[in-house]
């Protein structure tokens, strides 16, 4: 009987270490997942704003404030299309020594008429 008690913790040493990695992973890719979600919304709403003709400040005011945190932004408007990309690197806070990840978006739109300068 000590001897099943004693493989049990043997047991539960090796398996912890692995589940802490597991869930570590989860994690990092919900982070990546939620940052990749937030530049596809703010690429979005930067194409559809630009398309109605809202002045270009306003437009990456816009999407700086719905993008992730150091996210790069370029609004290219055009005579038929706007696009919007939006860009961001994602580092796990547990783990710095870990390459970033890079997540991007676009969103492109048709350009109403008259709008265009």
């Amino acid at each position: 009987m000590t001897h099943e008690r004693g493989s049990v913790t043997a047991e539960t040493a090796v398996a912890l270490p692995a589940l802490v990695v597991v869930l570590a992973a989860s994690l990092w890719v919900v982070a990546v997942v939620g940052a990749h979600l937030e530049c596809v919304d703010a690429a979005r709403a930067g194409a559809r704003a630009a398309a109605r003709g809202e002045a270009p400040e306003a437009v990456r005011s816009a999407v700086v404030r719905a993008a992730p945190g150091g996210a790069r932004v370029v609004v290219s408007p055009g005579a038929e299309l706007t696009r919007v990309d939006v860009s961001v690197a994602v580092q796990p806070r547990w783990g710095l020594m870990l390459p970033a990840v890079e997540v991007r978006a676009s969103a492109v739109s048709a350009t109403e008429p008259g709008v265009f300068r």
